[in-house]
Parts: C-alpha cells; sequence; structure tokens
C-alpha cells in the first residue's frame, strides 16, 4: 500500500521515462503518506481517446465526490 493506477491518453514513453515517473510518483508518497519504497506500486494504464468516455463513466463520475483532485472538463 499505496497502489496508483494511472489512466491516461496514449504516450510514447520508453523504458527510463516511465521509471522516472514511477520514482517521483514514489518519491511523493513517501513524503506524504509516509510509505516505504517497497510498498509502492505504479500501474500506467494507457487508454485510446475514444475510449475514455468508459473511464468518465465508471471511475471518475461516479466518485466526484471521493476525488481530492477533480478534473476541469466534464463529459
Amino acid at each position: 500500500m499505496p497502489h496508483v493506477d494511472i489512466k491516461c491518453f496514449p504516450r510514447d514513453l520508453n523504458d527510463e521515462q516511465k521509471t522516472a515517473l514511477a520514482a517521483d510518483i514514489t518519491e511523493v508518497l513517501i513524503r506524504h503518506l509516509n510509505s516505504k519504497e517497497g510498498a509502492v506500486s505504479v500501474a500506467l494504464n494507457q487508454v485510446q481517446q475514444s475510449d475514455w468516455q468508459q473511464v468518465w463513466d465508471t471511475e471518475i463520475a461516479p466518485h466526484m465526490d471521493e476525488l481530492i483532485k477533480k478534473p476541469g472538463y466534464s463529459m
């Protein structure tokens, strides 16, 4: 714990960039949640823009009250 599941439109990230992203996220979680490095997991799921409505409908809109950072867009 914690696990971060990032969903985004496809990006052309190489392995080094993915590793750097995970390291930055891990650093933030260690600092703010007092986590241990070995307890953090990070997933990067790239979603086609045409499929984003499903992410909105199932993961964002129904949980709007729980989001600590709300998106600046709506669908």
